[in-house]
């Protein structure tokens, strides 16, 4: 049985995943007997997505890679260790080769409604923490 019940303030509708009880008679007393109810809680937002668009041999590529994987692990106040990176091979579909060929590497964030939204190019000579603010800013829009 599946109940959705909402819970303080969570954008979300949250389930009790398994709720089963059994009621068991033994001389004349009876026994509600409560298996397992588990539910999910989850009052964090979606985790934030940025793409890279890219292909193999691509030294600009290479370079924001290099840069954004060092950007990721750095501590400070414009931390972006929560944003799931996505590195996709323009080579392996069509339309996104069509799209990007001649301007990659091409950064683009996920909104929250699912829609992609391309970032401004960044200069290959910025520096990591130069590189870390951009990509926080561009999430705190």
């Amino acid at each position: 049985m599946a109940v959705r019940i909402a819970i303080g303030t969570a954008t979300k509708p949250q389930f009790i995943h398994h709720f089963r009880s059994t009621i068991s008679s033994t001389a004349g007393n009876y026994k509600l007997k409560v298996f397992k109810a588990s539910a999910s809680f989850s009052s964090s937002p979606a985790p934030r997505k940025l793409i890279l668009y890219s292909k193999p041999g691509c030294c600009l590529c290479d370079g924001l890679k290099e840069k954004l994987d060092a950007a990721f692990s750095l501590s400070s106040p414009s931390s972006i260790g929560d944003i799931e990176l996505q590195v996709r091979d323009i080579t392996t579909n069509p339309d996104w080769e069509r799209l990007y060929q001649y301007e990659i590497p091409v950064l683009a964030r996920v909104r929250e409604d699912g829609v992609e939204e391309t970032l401004p190019r960044l200069s290959p000579r910025l520096g990591v923490e130069l590189v870390q603010k951009k990509i926080a800013a561009a999430f705190d829009q």
